[in-house]
């Protein structure tokens, strides 16, 4: 569900974009203090899941990378989309902000409903307007930040998803966000190619978890992401124990 920037900014409706607030907030689940995740994610999440009103920051960084091995580092966003797929599946709406070339094909791959999925693929200049109005209506905003945030639309931002119990999920290269959980992609490798013929099946990923508070011990995990079938799953390395498509390509 593509969105105008400009109509979702403004809270202006228009032919083809519902009222938000009136359709996503029945079906969120407003009672549960934390939001479901898929299980091979909950062990990296100091609640075993997201907790309402938290900033979750995803990067393709190590926590010591510099900005330009970050940007080069992939994964971020297939990470963030996992996270959305779990509360996606128990029927909350999620919604993504400033990411053109997001793929809905693999974001149904790994469990998120597109039904009640909407997006603003490039919101420009008013991205604080449009993540504020994003928080207000759904469960769960996933946002690009762009390189330079303001503190104060930072400040802002933080406090909405805080106050209406909202989780904000964040990618991209700024930091400006303080973030209560921070999720970092150490490494990636795909799996499934052999000595000159085969086929990519899925992709190994290790992750690192920090934050403040709950989240302060570190916690890492290597998973498939995406898993053989698409989806998301624990990735462990004794390949009896792996998927026998994924196992037979290991030497």
């Amino acid at each position: 569900m593509a969105l105008s920037q400009r109509a979702v900014a403004e809270g202006r409706p228009g032919p083809d974009f519902p009222e938000l607030k009136n359709l996503a907030r029945p079906v969120s689940l407003a009672r549960e203090r934390t939001l479901p995740v898929l299980p091979a994610l909950a062990d990296l999440l100091p609640e075993g899941g997201l907790r309402r009103g938290s900033t979750v920051a995803v990067s393709g960084d190590a926590p010591r990378a510099s900005r330009s091995e970050a940007e080069a580092r992939p994964g971020a966003t297939s990470l963030a989309l996992a996270l959305l797929a779990g509360p996606s599946q128990a029927g909350s709406w999620c919604a993504a902000v400033g990411l053109p070339s997001l793929g809905l094909v693999a974001a149904a791959e790994v469990g998120i409903a597109l039904e009640r999925f909407p997006l603003v693929a490039r919101p420009g200049d008013e991205w604080p307007a449009v993540v504020a109005a994003l928080v207000d209506a759904v469960d769960v905003v996933l946002v690009h930040l762009p390189r330079h945030v303001r503190s104060s639309d930072a400040r802002r931002l933080v406090a909405k998803a805080r106050d209406r119990g909202a989780v904000l999920v964040t990618t991209g290269g700024s930091k400006a966000l303080p973030a209560d959980i921070r999720l970092s992609v150490l490494s990636c490798a795909w799996e499934g190619l052999g000595h000159g013929h085969g086929r990519l099946r899925a992709r190994s990923m290790d992750v690192v978890v920090t934050g403040r508070g709950a989240a302060a011990r570190e916690r890492r995990a290597s998973l498939w992401l995406p898993a053989a079938d698409g989806g998301v799953e624990q990735c462990l390395r004794d390949p009896l124990c792996m998927p026998q498509q994924i196992a037979q390509t290991l030497g």
